[in-house]
């Protein structure tokens, strides 16, 4: 993910996230080592108008697809506002839960979501366990080896602290400090990255401090494990926010990076998914559900596959 889960369309995009301050609960209270699928498994969330099918887009949907009528698709339910467990513990919202609904809604399919470990995901989608995922993937070209990526969204990486505590900007600053990262994303590779580049410079290395969701990552900020948390921009400015004042921003977002919907490669659909993105686009309700979460900054113009240079 990096997460970043990121993005990048053509030239290099600065990022600054206007996060919104949402009541809701921002991870699930059990974790997402558990599989949890959502009740409602084709409605769109407040707000958000529901799609009609566009029979074109519908028709390039690959025929065991469309025999099945809906798609299996994998979110680490951890990553508000982009994903995570409404106040009942059992319903996957965020803005990657209401782009999944209008999407299928366009493609005359059903969504069923699965709250999944992140790291999980893309081998789900390489033996046919999920078609797609939707968990602010940052498409890389490494990535782009295994699944198909359908670009909808930019990104940053940024840095959270315990309030009161040091503060950090950019990756050379965690030199000699301890970072809380969720495995299997961006930011876990690029700390460790990081901490091979501080001892060649003779400085102290970073210890990477690696969990298995978001939620336990913030725990090892709160409880005072790690000096520094480190997620995608506007997921820590997310934490931030709903966090009654425990947490502060640390720097300002960097590494800006495309997110993807990850799909398996090479199986057909990445280019009705690409087609849905880009009418949800046109018609405003793109725009719709990124305000909904305070998000907008993250924005493009037109979706594409696989549109990573690195």
């Amino acid at each position: 993910m990096f997460k970043l889960r990121g993005f990048r369309n053509g030239a290099c995009v600065a990022v600054v996230i206007a996060v919104a301050l949402l009541a809701a609960a921002c991870s699930s209270s059990s974790g997402s080592t558990t599989t949890t699928t959502s009740k409602k498994s084709n409605s769109s969330s407040s707000a958000i108008p529901v799609q009609s099918k566009d029979a074109t887009l519908a028709a390039e949907v690959p025929a065991s697809i469309r025999s099945k009528g809906s798609l299996t698709i994998a979110l680490d339910a951890t990553y508000a506002p982009d994903e995570f467990i409404a106040s009942n513990g059992t319903t996957i919202i965020g803005m990657d839960a209401d782009l999944a609904y209008a999407i299928t809604q366009v493609l005359g399919l059903k969504a069923d979501l699965v709250n999944a470990t992140f790291d999980t995901i893309i081998p789900g989608l390489q033996s046919g366990k999920y078609d797609m995922g939707d968990s602010s993937f940052t498409d890389t070209l490494a990535r782009q080896k295994v699944v198909d990526f359908v670009d909808y969204f930019v990104a940053g990486e940024g840095f959270y602290v315990k309030t009161g505590g040091e503060k950090f900007n950019g990756l050379a600053s965690l030199c000699g400090h301890t970072v809380s990262v969720e495995d299997g994303t961006t930011e876990q590779s690029d700390a460790q990255t990081q901490a091979k580049a501080c001892t060649s410079d003779g400085k102290k290395t970073v210890t990477v401090l690696s969990y298995g969701n978001q939620s336990q990552a913030n725990l090892a900020v709160s409880s005072g494990r790690a000096q520094v948390g480190f997620a995608d921009s506007q997921v820590a400015a997310y934490i931030v926010a709903s966090s009654n004042g425990v947490f502060e921003n640390s720097g300002t977002a960097f590494e800006v990076a495309p997110y993807g919907l990850a799909l398996p490669k090479g199986n057909g659909m990445a280019t009705p998914v690409e087609g849905a993105v880009n009418l949800l686009i046109q018609n405003g309700t793109y725009l719709k559900i990124l305000d909904k979460w305070g998000i907008q900054a993250g924005a493009v113009s037109k979706a594409n596959i696989n549109d990573a240079t690195s």
